[in-house]
Formats: structure tokens, C-alpha cells, sequence
């Protein structure tokens, strides 16, 4: 009796079980993704993609976490200043700078982005650097999860000990002992603004004695430095 009824159950489609299968992959994803967004709201990330491709070519991954009360709050704003002004403001994507960033690509010339630091947060330490549309779709799930569970400052903490300073090094305390022999805790606007100027290309830019397009960044950087402060653009970090 129980065969025959087991007989003229249906078998499921093929395309049934495809979608079953599907839906089980994105659940973990999400459940796996929020998880690791909640552990790493209170415990450093102990690598990433990006370290480990530098650890396979050979040329290691320094790094050294500082909390951000102990970075100079000078870093904070010279990437406030340099890489997404609006940082306190939005919440996770500014879309003026991502349409003004469009409109000059398709004009041509220099190639410019228009990622906040929580989108480049959320590609540094979930994600890997290059990759199109479905990269980005990641990185637009990532930031929005990071900006709900963790907040600017965390935000901005990871960013600064993440951050690609240099070929192998990693984090702003990372750059600053290779760049100017000492630690992050206390940098001159000129050396926040200067490590601030290699995070867009920082296997291709100079962190000392830098010249022509990343001399006149880092300057640039640092004559806003200046504004971020007066105009309280860091005041989520306060």
C-alpha cells in the first residue's frame, strides 16, 4: 500500500530542483554573510583576499591594528577628505558623487570611482578587488549590512587597519612605520594627507617624496583636511 502511494507521488522538475537548490545557496550566503558582519563588528578581520593574493605573490602582508581612538585624528580626516566627504552623511552610497563620477568616466580621461569608504570597507575585507556588475552586487549587500550592524566608526576603524598602504602592507599604522618610521597614533597633516593620497593606487603611488598627480593629490588632501574639521564632516567620529 505504502509502495503504491510512494509510486504515484510525483517526481519534482528539474527546474524545481534547481530552485530548491538555489534558494538553500542564497540562504547560507545571508546567514553566512550576517554572521561574519556581526563577528567582525567586535574582532578584527585576520585577513583578506586581497592579503592573501599578496601572500601568494610573494610579497607578504604587514599589518598592525590600532584602534581608532589611538589613530591621529588627522588619518580620519585626510581619507574623509581624500576619498568620500559626505562619509557621515550618507548611509552607505553617495549617489551624486556616483552620477559625477559616471559623467566624468564618460567623458573620458582619468578613470575615477565613485565608492564611499563604506563601499570600499565592505570590498576590502569581504570581497576582492576587481570584478564587474556581480562584484558590486556583493559590495552593495556588504555595505549595507556593515552600515546597519556596525556604524561609522567601526566603519571607518576597519577601513583605516584594511586599507592597502603599499605593496604588502596593509592599514595606516602599516604605512606610516614604512613610510615614516613611526606609528599612526601621531602623524602631521602632511603625513596623513600623504598616506591618504597612495589609498586609491597604493602599489603604484609613493608614500614619500611623491611626485607629479600624487604630490598634487596629497596637497589637495591636505588643504581640505582643514574643512572636514571646521565644517564638522568627521563629527560621526567624535
Amino acid at each position: 500500500m505504502r509502495a503504491a502511494r510512494r509510486a504515484k507521488r510525483p517526481r519534482r522538475s528539474i527546474g524545481r530542483r534547481i530552485a530548491g537548490w538555489l534558494g538553500r545557496l542564497v540562504f547560507g550566503f545571508v546567514l553566512m554573510s550576517v554572521l561574519l558582519v556581526l563577528l567582525y563588528r567586535f574582532v578584527p578581520p585576520p585577513i583578506t583576499l586581497t592579503m592573501l593574493s599578496d601572500v601568494i605573490a610573494g610579497h607578504g602582508a604587514t599589518k598592525n591594528w590600532v584602534a581608532l581612538d589611538r589613530i591621529d585624528p588627522d588619518m580620519p580626516r585626510a581619507v574623509i577628505a581624500g576619498e568620500d566627504a559626505n562619509f557621515c552623511a550618507h548611509g552607505g552610497f553617495d549617489y551624486k558623487a556616483i552620477a559625477a563620477a559616471a559623467l566624468r568616466n564618460a567623458k573620458g580621461g582619468r578613470i575615477r570611482g565613485g565608492s564611499t569608504i563604506s563601499q570600499q570597507t565592505a570590498k576590502n575585507v569581504f570581497l576582492w578587488q576587481n570584478g564587474g556588475f556581480f562584484r558590486k552586487g556583493l559590495e552593495a549587500w556588504f555595505t549595507l549590512l556593515i552600515e546597519g550592524v556596525w556604524g561609522k566608526r567601526r566603519i571607518m576603524e576597519v577601513y583605516l587597519n584594511v586599507a592597502e598602504t603599499g605593496i604588502g602592507t596593509y592599514g595606516v599604522d602599516a604605512g606610516a612605520r614604512r613610510y615614516f618610521k613611526h606609528g599612526a597614533t601621531s602623524l602631521t597633516k602632511r603625513e596623513a594627507a600623504q598616506i591618504a593620497a597612495v589609498l586609491p593606487l597604493p602599489k603604484k603611488r609613493a608614500g614619500i617624496s611623491p611626485r607629479g598627480f600624487t604630490r598634487r593629490y596629497g596637497n589637495s588632501i591636505a588643504a581640505r583636511m582643514n574643512v572636514v574639521r571646521d565644517d564638522g564632516l568627521d563629527a560621526c567620529l567624535r
